[in-house]
């Protein structure tokens, strides 16, 4: 795995994800980073220290220097990557506001199940 651009792990199964990580996609400087959906790797894909079972769990990105992290400070992470988003990951990884954002992150985990099925009905709703 290459240690000098950030990898974002996500679960390209989710609708949710995709949407996010589609959206960030899009952003300047998004080349910058390094794309895996766990959805369809193996674990050997994944950084040797992360399964593709808890990749698909909870949001994960590894630094340019090789850290992982996840959850609030793995978006703080991302964002710093992405110019649009730069303050607001300079802002995020602030002791006490990641430590905010990552209270919410756990709060949002247990309602992505129902807002999945939302979406993908959504998502058949379009076809």
């Amino acid at each position: 795995m290459r240690k000098t651009q950030p990898t974002v792990f996500y679960d390209g199964s989710c609708p949710l994800c995709r949407r996010e990580i589609g959206f960030y996609q899009r952003q300047d400087s998004s080349e910058a980073v390094r794309w895996v959906d766990v959805s369809q790797a193996r674990d050997r894909d994944v950084a040797s220290e992360l399964s593709c079972q808890a990749a698909m769990a909870r949001f994960h990105v590894m630094t340019h220097d090789g850290t992982l992290k996840s959850g609030a400070a793995a978006f703080a992470e991302l964002w710093t990557w992405l110019p649009r988003f730069r303050l607001a990951g300079q802002i995020a990884r602030l002791p006490g506001i990641v430590h905010a954002l990552e209270i919410a992150y756990r709060l949002f985990l247990p309602a992505r199940p129902l807002l999945q099925t939302l979406a993908r009905h959504a998502d058949r709703k379009q076809v």
